[in-house]
């Protein structure tokens, strides 16, 4: 059992957490709705992830770097770190290219 795709999710999770806080783009512009997008997006996804592999769509591959560790068949504990990644990267992404797009806005104006 290994954890290091784990570490780097947290630690690429962390990092996220580090901009958005630095530049308030998302989690810390509105804790509660960004809870709820945050929130509402992993439930998607793992709902994806359910059905594509209850269809035999999606199979968990075997690597040396994964815990090993199975929240149901075939869902590996690191799948929903990454989809958490996933949504709250998308988001910061999204929130700062607004914050750009703003800005230039003002500076042609």
């Amino acid at each position: 059992m290994s954890f290091v795709y784990l570490v780097l999710l947290l630690l690429a999770i962390g990092s996220m957490v580090l901009i958005d806080r630095r530049f308030t783009l998302f989690l810390w512009r509105d804790a509660r709705r960004a809870g709820l997008v945050l929130g509402a997006g992993l439930v998607f996804f793992l709902a994806w992830d359910v059905f594509g592999i209850g269809l035999h769509i999606f199979a968990r591959g075997e690597g040396p770097y994964m815990t090993g560790v199975l929240l149901l068949p075939e869902l590996p504990l690191e799948e929903v770190f990454f989809l958490t990644f996933l949504c709250y990267l998308t988001m910061v992404l999204i929130a700062g290219a607004d914050r750009l797009i703003e800005a230039r806005r003002r500076r042609h104006t």
